[in-house]
């Protein structure tokens, strides 16, 4: 737990969430700030910044949680779809140290658009910029 962590916070109990679901893994709350009716968020009660830090255990445990959130968050709003979406990273949007996945109910006349509306120019690489990409990827891996 991180004392400044405002995620940290929530799952302690020092500050009251509007709490939808709760494991020994992770907690789900409805977002203070939603982008939609019923946005909700999940996160894995010990404190990760980012994706990359949770042990594979952990994420299997987290993915639990948000695989039994995400169905029950679209059928209370009746919603056909949902977004769900990381921000990992502060120059990804990421604006609390926390992992912590968004559950965004969606409609079909929402107003909004796919994830791919969020970026204004796209790259339009070569084959052998993109076989250059996908090599230095799996050479990390």
């Amino acid at each position: 737990m991180s004392d400044d962590c405002i995620f940290c916070r929530i799952v302690a109990g020092d500050i009251p969430s509007r709490t939808v679901y709760e494991d020994d893994a992770a907690l789900a709350f409805l977002d203070a700030n939603p982008l939609t009716m019923g946005h909700t968020l999940v996160v894995p009660k010990d404190h990760y910044e980012r994706l990359d830090d949770i042990p594979a255990e952990a994420a299997t445990d987290f993915y639990e949680a948000l695989h039994t959130v995400v169905p029950a968050v679209e059928d209370a709003l009746d919603a056909p779809a949902t977004t769900v979406a990381f921000n990992n990273g502060e120059a990804a949007g990421q604006e609390v140290p926390h992992v912590h996945a968004h559950v965004i109910p969606r409609s079909d006349d929402d107003g909004t658009g796919p994830i791919h509306a969020l970026f204004d120019s796209r790259p339009d690489p070569s084959d052998s910029e993109l076989a250059d990409v996908a090599d230095a990827v799996a050479d990390r891996l």
